[in-house]
């Protein structure tokens, strides 16, 4: 199932599933026992963060030998970027292009 704009940013806004999106985003592949190491949370509090990104499909994880991993998926972050963030970006850019065309008296 594809996650919807909302569960990506319901799990965004939260800060601690930010920090583990960090943390896999320098290291990705982890197990939840490393993603736990150095968290003043729970290894039942991170597991439930996990879940909720997971949800959203901003994680991923499998299952190597005795070990579950997890990777994070930048694709709903990107998907996000291009359809809220670039749209309002163009138009600050063409705006920067028109007042730098002004200021240089290249008013075409």
């Amino acid at each position: 199932m594809k996650p919807d704009d909302d569960s990506v940013f319901r799990a965004l806004a939260d800060a601690s599933r930010r920090r583990l999106l960090d943390r896999l985003h320098a290291k990705n592949g982890q197990t939840l026992r490393e993603l736990c190491r150095g968290l003043a949370m729970t290894r039942q509090a991170v597991a439930k963060h996990l879940a909720i990104l997971e949800e959203a499909n901003l994680v991923s994880s499998r299952r190597q030998g005795r070990e579950k991993l997890h990777f994070i998926n930048p694709a709903p972050i990107n998907a996000i970027a291009e359809r809220w963030i670039a749209k309002f970006e163009r138009e600050r850019l063409t705006a920067l292009s028109a007042l730098k065309a002004k200021l240089e008296g290249d008013e075409t």
